[in-house]
């Protein structure tokens, strides 16, 4: 029986079919994703979630691809991404909205002494915050913390928030505050992901760029692409890409229609 080939929903977005063999004949073709939410499902435990075995095999299929990079740009820091992903040592991450970089020698992690301080002093402040709402979580990242409140309910983690809002600016007034699901980010380095898909763009010449993700720090990289790019907002939400897909298991499809696409090119 011949092998089925993918077929993205038209119904949900409609016009990706097109877009995706118009994106797969470019020349140098960047492939950028989020992991959480978008390759992931997520979980109550971020220290046990998984890629779905679909878009994972579509991901390494893409890596091995001519011409063709891919990279993770995650609001993780850069070494749980790599655990949780398995990501093998040739393909390239971006942890912590851009801070962090594993990428051909142009790795970069080191804050400055006074940004390391800020950090502390703001971890101090959250650490006091979580220990007033049992259920909230407080993780610690090279250049921030992160407050998560997916296992509370919607009125505690509003306290929580601004509890936890006041604490940090409080303790930093140059803090940069962001939210996403179930989690605000409090970080002393004003970067975004759009900072780094721009970087990326350049380093790797890219002609073209896809970019999937589901949060709303993902809006700073979907505003960055341009003509002749692919924006896929994975789930609900507002938002300014130019595609959409249901969840993470709808975006398998794409991945597998680009990869086998791109490996046929």
């Amino acid at each position: 029986m011949p092998e089925q080939t993918p077929h993205v929903d038209e119904t949900a977005a409609p016009g990706l079919d097109t877009a995706l063999a118009d994106l797969a004949g470019s020349g140098t073709l960047l492939v950028a994703l989020d992991f959480d939410g978008t390759l992931a499902p997520f979980a109550d435990d971020p220290g046990q979630v998984g890629a779905l075995p679909g878009s994972w095999a579509a991901v390494l299929t893409l890596q091995r691809a001519a011409r063709t990079e891919v990279v993770l740009v995650s609001g993780r820091p850069l070494d749980s991404l790599a655990r949780v992903s398995h990501a093998p040592d040739d393909m390239s991450l971006v942890g912590s909205h851009g801070v962090e970089w594993r990428v051909d020698g142009h790795d970069e992690a080191a804050l400055t002494d006074d940004e390391r301080a800020r950090v502390a002093r703001i971890g101090a402040a959250l650490d006091a915050v979580g220990e007033r709402f049992p259920g909230v979580v407080i993780e610690h990242k090279p250049a921030g913390h992160g407050v998560h409140t997916r296992r509370v309910s919607a009125e505690v983690a509003a306290q929580a928030n601004a509890a936890a809002s006041q604490a940090a600016h409080d303790a930093d007034p140059q803090v940069l505050e962001r939210g996403g699901k179930d989690i605000v980010e409090f970080a002393v380095r004003h970067v975004t992901k759009g900072d780094a898909i721009a970087r990326l763009r350049e380093l790797r010449r890219a002609d073209s760029v896809l970019f999937a993700g589901d949060d709303v720090t993902d809006e700073d990289a979907f505003r960055v692409l341009g003509a002749g790019d692919v924006g896929v907002k994975v789930g609900p939400g507002d938002t300014v890409a130019g595609y959409r897909v249901a969840d993470p298991a709808a975006l398998t499809d794409v991945l597998k229609q680009l990869a086998r696409l791109r490996a046929t090119r």
